[in-house]
Formats: structure tokens, sequence, C-alpha cells
């Protein structure tokens, strides 16, 4: 599905051919799927209204109107028949049913970095609260939106929670300015806490594995601390240090060259074709010789935000592999073995890395750097894909469809699917 301004266009992900054609009543800021893909979701926040499409009856209406409240974000339950809205302040979550048209509220949500978090199998909610300046977290049982438990955290300014994949624990996490992650059971035990130091800047994300059997804390000291699920103690520490010195390490440069040009076929005026090979350039991958020194820039210490400490991290699938950015190094991304716990590949880039992500069927990761290229690595190697089309399309980031045969490429205007032959076995 995507949209252009108020209209929805929904469209078949094999052809691209267009299904159906909603219209709503303002300008689309926010659309997701239900599920089951029986259902769409547009929310428009400067009217405070979400609508709801039917893929299969078109001529179904629903509107949700949150009113004088207003609307700051919208989501799905899991289940795919109830709609989460909350309202302008973070004064309440309205939960709107589908099909019984009741209404159910949730008080207090905090507005933090991931207030919210479903169980994989959408069995259970945890909501992050804040009442009279302190923090607690609220776990509700999906089905029937009853209070299941409620506690209190020890945290200064909770900045966000977690569900690991198997549902039995969820990670909270405190403020950049408050190094503390804590560990809840399901009925709101505290298992243990963890903090690496006191003072600098914290923990900047958070990452589980497909097997909840490890925790991954990226820290603005520029270094991944990883977690083990029996005792919650740190098992390794991840660094990620301006050169690449051991000879384990392959270093995959991505290089830039001209294309050649056969002056015999050169005429005036070009060809189109001609034309753009003449003014495009085509990059691949060079494996480097170590010791490497990869692209550093220090951080300016006197503005916000500052682009300082690993800011992006992601299990494969098969929880074989950790993939990391370290926002120092802003070029880079750095790909772990998970079993070794070893530093395995770098991919150095010619610009900023913007988005990667992991196929969800096969160790297999796909990196966009605003470019018009797409970047695929698995451990066979990896290899450059150009985008072929008119004009320039900058991939801002990218998304795998669940079977991994393709994939979503997206610019700030407009969109392309990258189909992936699968390999006959």
């Amino acid at each position: 599905a995507s949209c252009m301004q108020h209209r929805l266009l929904v469209r078949d992900a094999s052809s691209l051919q267009i299904l159906q054609l909603y219209t709503c009543l303002d300008q689309i800021q926010y659309i997701e799927w239900s599920s089951d893909s029986l259902f769409i979701l547009c929310a428009m926040y400067k009217r405070g209204v979400v609508q709801v499409w039917s893929l299969e009856q078109p001529e179904w209406r629903c509107k949700i109107d949150e009113g004088s409240a207003g609307l700051v974000a919208s989501c799905w339950s899991p289940d795919g028949r109830h709609i989460l809205n909350t309202t302008e302040f973070h004064l309440r979550i309205t939960v709107w049913s589908l099909c019984t048209k009741s209404v159910s509220y949730i008080k207090y949500p905090k507005a933090c970095q991931q207030g919210v978090a479903f169980t994989k199998d959408g069995r259970y909610m945890a909501v992050a609260e804040r009442r009279d300046c302190k923090d607690f977290i609220s776990i509700f049982v999906c089905n029937n939106w009853q209070l299941l438990r409620h506690f209190d955290t020890e945290t200064q300014d909770l900045s966000g929670i977690e569900w690991a994949p198997n549902g039995c624990v969820l990670a909270a996490w405190d403020t950049c300015l408050e190094y503390k992650v804590l560990l809840y059971s399901l009925d709101g035990r505290l298992l243990s806490s963890y903090r690496a130091y006191e003072w600098p800047l914290g923990i900047k994300s958070i990452s589980w594995s497909p097997s909840s059997q490890f925790l991954a804390i990226g820290s603005f000291d520029e270094k991944v601390r990883i977690l083990n699920h029996v005792t919650w103690k740190k098992i390794t520490e991840l660094d990620h240090p301006a050169t690449i010195a051991s000879k384990k390490t392959i270093v995959y440069k991505e290089v830039e060259k001209s294309p050649t040009v056969d002056t015999e076929r050169l005429s005036f005026p070009p060809t189109r074709a001609l034309a753009s090979s003449l003014f495009s350039t085509q990059s691949k991958y060079e494996i480097s010789q170590v010791p490497v020194s990869l692209q550093y820039i220090k951080p300016v210490a006197d503005r916000a935000n500052p682009k300082v400490g690993v800011g992006m991290l992601a299990f494969s699938a098969d929880n074989c592999f950790l993939a990391t950015k370290n926002d120092n190094i802003p070029n880079a991304v750095w790909i772990w073995d998970i079993q070794k716990l070893k530093l395995s590949v770098v991919l150095e880039q010619l610009c900023t890395i913007q988005c990667f992500q992991w196929d969800p069927c096969q160790p297999r990761l796909a990196v966009c750097t605003g470019s018009s290229r797409v970047y695929l690595w698995s451990p066979a190697g990896c290899i450059v894909v150009q985008v072929p089309g008119e004009g320039d399309f900058q991939i801002m980031s990218l998304s795998w469809h669940s079977s991994g045969d393709s994939m979503l490429l997206l610019s700030k205007d407009s969109f392309c699917v990258c189909y992936l032959e699968r390999e006959e076995v």
C-alpha cells in the first residue's frame, strides 16, 4: 500500500497492479496493515481522524474521530480488530474495537522513545506510564484489555520498553543520562538490572536476538554489550575502533569508477541510453588489506544529539550474525559472528549508512546509503545492485517482504520494488 496526498493505493506485491483506490478525508500521514492484511488504517494526525478500509469489502467504511483530544499516534493491536490511538499531550490511549464498536481507555501513557510493546504471540501488551513524576509499567491482556500487572520501575526517566521474542521477559531502559537496563518477568518481578558505567551518556539502542538468548545494548561509548538470558550478565563487549587490524576480519570497501565508453559508438546528439551511461558512475566492492583506517568523525560536543555511539543494531533471522553501525564512523556497517563473538566483516561505503535490514528468511543483509544503489551481503560475499531508472532515485530506507523474495526501496517521494531470484536447492 502507498499513499499520495489523500489517496490510498493498494497494489499486488508481485505485479504492482493497482487493486484498490481509496480516497480519504485529508492528507494521509501514516498507514499500517492489520496483522491478517484484511484491513488498512490511514491516520490523519492534523485532523485527529483515522479511517479504516477493508480489502474484502471495498464499500465498507470506518471513521474514528478523536475530536478535541487530538491524535499523535495510531497503531493496530496484534489481532487486527482493535486500533490504539494516542491523544495529544499523551493524555490517554484509546482502544477502539472494530467488532463491537466498544471503547477502552488507558490513562497516563508516557511520551518516550518506545512506550507501547506487544508480545510476539499478541497475547500481552506493555505500556510505559508516568504518574506523579514516577515511571510505571502496566501489562494488559489483549483479548479483553484487562489489567494484568501494574508496577513501578527503578528508572529516572524511562526511555523505552521491548519484549523478548518469547514473551517471557520485558526489557526497560532509562534515559541516555542514566545507564540502566531493567529486566522484568511477565508478573512484574525484577529479574535483573544492568549498568555498564555511571556518569557519561548511556544507552542509545537495544535489540533482542530472535532466540531470546541475547540482549544487545548499543551505547554512546561506541561499544555493544551483550547480555545472556541465563544470568543476565555481560558475556562480551564489542568495540568499534577506527582502525581494523585483525587479519581474520574481511573489509569490503566500495570504490567508484567511471564506465568505459566505446568511442566508435559516440554520436551527436547521443542517444538517451548512451548519455545516461556517459554521466553515470558505477561502484563495486574491493577487499582491503588490513590494517584499514575507517573514516572517523569527531562529534561536536556543544551541539544537541551528537553523532556518537552505536545507534543501529540488528540480529539476523538465524541468530548467527549481528549488524551494527557506530555513528562516529557513519560509512561503515559492522557484521559480528555471534557464535564466535568476533568481528567477521566490515562494509565500508562511500556515503553515510541510512538503513540496513536482514532478510527475514536467511542471513542476508541489505544496506542503503542515500544513493541509487542497494548493497547486499551474505556469508558468500557481497554485491552492489544499481537500481535502473531515469533520474536520481535516492534510497533512504528499505523493507524486506516477509518471504525474502522482494524488497521495497523508498526515496523521499517515490518507491520501487526489487525482486530477487531464489536459488534452486
